[in-house]
């Protein structure tokens, strides 16, 4: 096993969240206003699958 240098470690890690803060700046930056709350992520208004509906009654008969 291998012993690191905790200021070496540390180092590392603030070049990680520099890198991890870059990108989330430019992530926003590309997606500007098409954000979505948390939990918007997913439409309520799709159609209902008859393919999985036909498939529950039919598991329901046998």
């Amino acid at each position: 096993m291998t012993t690191q240098d905790p200021k070496e470690l540390l180092k590392l890690k603030h070049e990680q969240d520099e890198e991890k803060r870059q990108f989330t700046n430019f992530a926003r930056a590309v997606s500007a206003d098409g954000e979505v709350e948390a939990g918007q992520e997913f439409s309520n208004d799709r159609l209902p699958d008859d393919q999985n509906r036909m498939k529950s009654v039919e598991n329901r008969r046998n």
